[in-house]
């Protein structure tokens, strides 16, 4: 099973109607079903392992297996900027379908094999590529945190929510200072007692923009086995900002149905 590479991953967070270029790379990391280490008998507290899998699981991570495709909109709208990119993913294959607009707001379509990105034209190697990933991990980061196994993830402790009021359990997800586009980036989740991430704050590693993102996560849908939030209000280095994704859907294996998100 084909999962998104760490390396591209850092693309997560870049607010641009087409995220800037990138040097194409592997897909490789660890699959879904992969054994990870457990808590030891002598030390009973959640270690980094049992904390990413617990969420990853609220998340869909033991049937991800059963998803032939995921459909889904990624829309960003925030002071200057209106987007919207439309995907579909199959996981098991790497095949991705995009349409969108380009840089100068002419309509867009690609389908290509992410293994196969080097054969690619340019503009799906250094534009729609990297929206892909950007996009894929608002859509399923609680799985991305589980499968990027190079992130260090500690659970802090009940901590307050950075917008609004109340408290919920911080588990921060920090990446290795070497390697990937800006290295060292570091994603707060706010977590709730029924695992679902409640918000979160991302903290860029290097100068690039945004620095600061701070969004709810809400919304919350199911699509066949996976669990969604499709709706984050915020801010990205103070000014206001929404992402929502729409038209989520999957197909499993079996059916040639898509099962859309309720």
């Amino acid at each position: 099973m084909t999962k998104l590479d760490r390396s591209k991953s850092i693309r997560f967070l870049v607010f641009v109607v087409l995220v800037l270029g990138a040097a194409s790379c592997s897909q490789k990391s660890p699959s879904a079903s992969e054994p990870i280490a457990k808590p030891s008998a002598s030390n009973p507290e959640k270690t980094s392992a049992s904390v990413r899998e617990q969420i990853a699981k609220t998340y869909g991570l033991d049937e991800f297996g059963q998803v032939e495709a995921i459909r889904y909109t990624w829309n960003a709208k925030f002071p200057g900027v209106n987007v919207s990119r439309a995907w579909v993913w199959e996981p098991k294959t790497g095949k991705v379908s995009f349409e969108g607009k380009d840089k100068d707001g002419q309509p867009v379509k690609a389908t290509y094999i992410r293994s196969q990105l080097n054969n690619q034209p340019d503009n799906v190697k250094n534009d729609i590529d990297p929206a892909f990933v950007n996009d894929n991990y608002w859509l399923l980061f609680p799985l991305h945190a589980y499968w990027d196994s190079s992130a260090d993830v500690k659970d802090k402790g009940t901590q307050p929510l950075p917008q609004g009021n109340g408290s919920a359990d911080l588990v921060s997800v920090k990446y290795p200072s070497d390697g990937g586009y800006t290295p060292g980036d570091t994603w707060d989740l706010y977590v709730g007692k029924d695992n679902r991430v409640e918000q979160f704050v991302y903290h860029r590693g290097g100068t690039k923009k945004p620095s600061v993102v701070t969004a709810t996560w809400e919304g919350y849908k199911k699509a066949g086995p996976l669990l969604i939030s499709t709706d984050h209000n915020g801010t990205a280095d103070g000014n206001t900002l929404r992402i929502f994704i729409s038209d989520v859907a999957v197909k499993v294996t079996g059916s040639e149905n898509w099962i859309s998100a309720q």
